[in-house]
């Protein structure tokens, strides 16, 4: 018997991206280890800051960290961002020290918890728009929110829909 439905499961099936997210590891790092780029500590299948001052405590079966390179630093490496923070307006050209001071510290601030999520890389367009890459999606979603409590302005989400990728746009005239 068939029905009048106008939808099937694969309406509903969710679109994935098999190419995205290739930069984390399939099993955690061996504990403990240390990156060697930017000197993250794996260790209670986390990923922790150096200076956040958990690392004080000895792991459980202490051995030499083994040296690896995080996941941040591999995205880095290989330039897969997780997420755009684009800046416009009047407003950020008379503002724009003050702007990027704020996205500067709480980029630091956040990475302090986590320090897989960190900026990438500051870009000026010709146009005078400061575009940033993040290495998480959740970063950018947080920088946009913190310039739109501080400034104001206009803040759109567009959020991709295969992978995580999220591109956050800002603006104020």
């Amino acid at each position: 018997m068939h029905g009048d439905k106008r939808y099937s499961n694969a309406t509903f099936t969710k679109r994935v991206d098999h190419e995205g997210g290739e930069h984390h590891t399939p099993q955690g790092a061996e504990e403990p280890a240390l990156c060697q780029s930017c000197g993250a500590i794996y260790a209670e299948k986390r990923w922790m800051s150096a200076a956040s001052g958990q690392t004080g405590r000895e792991h459980r079966a202490w051995r030499p960290a083994k040296s690896v390179i995080c996941p941040a630093c591999k995205q880095e490496q290989e330039g897969l961002p997780g997420g755009f923070v684009y800046l416009a307006g009047s407003f950020l050209e008379g503002h724009r020290a003050e702007v990027e001071q704020l996205l500067e510290n709480e980029a630091e601030r956040l990475a302090e918890a986590n320090p897989l999520a960190r900026i990438m890389k500051r870009e000026i367009s010709k146009e005078g728009d400061l575009v940033l890459t993040t290495t998480t999606d959740h970063l950018a979603q947080h920088l946009g929110r913190a310039v739109e409590k501080a400034f104001g302005g206009d803040l759109k989400y567009v959020f991709s829909h295969e992978n995580k990728l999220t591109r956050v746009y800002w603006r104020r005239d």
